[in-house]
Formats: C-alpha cells, structure tokens, sequence
C-alpha cells in the first residue's frame, strides 16, 4: 500500500440519506494501542455515531470499536469518547456554525492513510421526511436511466 492510499475502514451510510452535507473535514483520531488494531481489522461502526465541540476541542461520541481479540486486560472501551485532532481554525468555523446555524457534526467515513487512522467529518443540516423522499425519488430516475441506457447498448 502506498503512502497515500486510502483504506475506507467503517461508512456511515444513513448520513447521506438523512442530512445535507455542507462542508467535509479531515481529522486525526486519539486512539489506544488495541483501538488501532481493532480498527486495522475492519471492525469498527459509524452507526449514532457524532461529533461535538467541547471546551474548544472536538469529540467523537457513539463510534462502535470492537474489542481487539488479543487485548487481554488492557483492552479498550468499545463506545469510548475519543478526541479529534483538528487545526484550531478549523474548530473555530466549526463553533460558529453549530451554535449559531443549527448545524450537526456527522462522521461520515473512517480510514486509514498513510499509516494513520482519520475521520471525514461532515457539517451537516438535517433533511425533513420530504427532502428524504425527494432524494430517494431522484435516486430511482437515476437507476431508471442507467438501467434503460444500458438495454439500448446491448
């Protein structure tokens, strides 16, 4: 594996489907030595999982890791806070925007690059029940194209 590649470890599919993503950060995870081993071995969820501001640094809550199987004793907490590594610029615009616009941090994906493990957290609004149809009826009339596209090729 390269130095920049991208391993996706854990998607938050439902995010997509249930907030309009504004903006997209990259962030750094503190993690325990059997956290990362875990998270090495795809057994991480994003599912509930979000992000908040606190004190002026940036939390992930609710992110599932599961127990390394080797960790004896020393191991981790599965549904543990874990703190975000971000630039300070970055969380400043991040307060603005979520205690003034009603906006939500939402994890969308985790990775790992380059030997480290990061998080895509995404600014995001949430959709009302008729934005949700709307998006799964655009969703439908893509298929349906693709599908009738296909057919004329054959």
């Amino acid at each position: 594996m390269s130095k920049d590649a991208i391993k996706v470890v854990a998607q938050n599919k439902k995010a997509r489907h249930d907030y309009f993503i504004e903006e997209t950060y990259e962030a750094g995870i503190v993690l325990t030595g059997t956290e990362i081993k875990s998270i090495r071995a795809g057994r991480a969820n994003l599912k509930d999982s979000f992000a908040r501001i606190r004190d002026g640094e940036a939390y992930l809550y609710n992110m599932h890791v599961s127990p390394y199987e080797q960790g004896n004793r020393y191991n981790h907490e599965p549904l543990r806070t874990r703190k975000l590594l971000m630039h300070r610029s970055e969380i400043n615009k991040l307060i603005g925007h979520t205690k003034v616009s009603g906006y939500s941090l939402i994890p969308l994906r985790l990775y790992l690059k380059g030997g480290f493990c990061k998080v895509e957290i995404g600014l995001a609004k949430g959709k009302k029940n008729y934005d949700k149809r709307e998006t799964l009826k655009q969703k439908d009339a893509q298929r349906e194209i693709q599908r009738a596209l296909r057919e004329r090729n054959r």
